[in-house]
């Protein structure tokens, strides 16, 4: 654990930032040579958590806002990571798919994402890995 000092003023929202820049920060090393961002990654995860969905039940899903989410996933299909289908009974609605390209590094990217996990959780023993996991879905 490093020294922190004692007259450092107590801000969580400060630990919680700086936390999420590491963890963001090494995660993002670790897509670049696959061409795909963070949020990126977590969209191909939604997916191939439960592929067929609407833009909007990912949104909740991924607890994404619209506006964030519209310009991904714009971006990733022009990328050929996923796939956009018109719902054959309601063509104002699409619904979204990994693409054959996106299956074919399902298990390597989440290989990667399981590995920046515990290299991130490394320094914790198992029961604060829980914890931690735990405080972290309280907060969202």
């Amino acid at each position: 654990m490093k020294k922190i000092p004692k007259d450092l003023p107590d801000c969580t929202v400060f630990l919680l930032g700086k936390a999420y820049q590491k963890a963001h920060g090494e995660f993002k090393k670790r897509l670049k040579p696959f061409g795909l961002t963070n949020i990126q990654h977590l969209v191909l995860e939604g997916l191939w958590y439960q592929d067929g969905v609407t833009a909007t039940e990912l949104g909740k899903t991924l607890i994404l806002d619209k506006a964030t989410l519209s310009g991904v996933l714009d971006r990733m299909v022009e990328g050929g990571w996923i796939v956009k289908i018109q719902a054959p009974d309601d063509k104002r609605v699409s619904r979204l798919y990994p693409s054959d390209k996106a299956n074919r590094m399902k298990t390597e990217l989440i290989e990667v994402r399981k590995q920046a996990n515990d290299d991130l959780l490394a320094g914790f023993r198992p029961d604060e890995q829980i914890l931690l996991k735990r405080f972290l879905w309280d907060l969202i």
